[in-house]
Formats: structure tokens, sequence, C-alpha cells
């Protein structure tokens, strides 16, 4: 059975920092490329940062501010987030995704709510 759990959210002053925490089961994490969206009110989702064994990418509006990490031995990926700002505030939802003999996996957490406010 697949879980993808988000925490670590929460409310945080302009400037504050966060670390999000995505812990998996029932997948090989090691072959899946992790990555973070978000989802503000009324808005879209938009991807935030994805990382392989390869590479991380990230949003330019996060770049500089933000660092997606992964632990394969605890299947898990975290997102540290400084400097945080009023527009950061979303729903943060963690996503597995993989592409393999034309076949593609792709599994969701719950979300974790970021609020940056003073």
């Amino acid at each position: 059975q697949v879980q993808v759990v988000e925490s670590g959210g929460g409310l945080v002053q302009p400037g504050g920092s966060l670390r999000l925490s995505c812990a998996t089961s029932g997948f090989t994490f090691s072959s899946y490329a992790m990555s973070w969206y978000r989802q503000a009110p009324g808005k879209e989702r938009e991807l935030v940062a994805v990382n392989t064994d390869f590479f991380s990418n990230y949003a330019d509006s996060v770049k500089g501010r933000f660092t997606i990490s992964r632990d394969n031995a605890k299947n898990t990926v975290y997102l540290q987030m400084n400097n945080l700002k009023p527009e950061d505030t979303a729903v943060y939802y963690c996503n597995a995704r993989r592409t393999t003999r034309g076949q593609n996996y792709n599994f969701w957490g719950q979300g974790t709510q970021v609020t940056v406010s003073s």
C-alpha cells in the first residue's frame, strides 16, 4: 500500500524558516523523482522543486530560498524553506513520479498548510 505523508507545515512570520518532510512507503523510493508542489487559494497547483538522483530544480520564485533534499535510506524527501514570504502561503504537496516501460506512476500526499503572516 502506497503512503505519502507530509508534515512540518505551520504558521511562521515573514523571514522565518520551516522544514517540510514527506515520508513514503509502498514503492521503491530511490527510483522515483520526488517533487514539492503548492497551491494557494484561488490559484492552480504549481511545481516548487523537484529532485532526482541527478539533479534538483526549482521554481524561479523560490530559488536561493528553498532547498529540496532526499534520504533514500529513510524513504523521505525534505523541503527546507528559508526567508519565507507571505506569497509562499499555500498548501504544500509531496509528489512521487516515475515512468517505466511506458507506464506512469504518480503518487500524492494529502498536503500540509504553510502560512506566512505577521
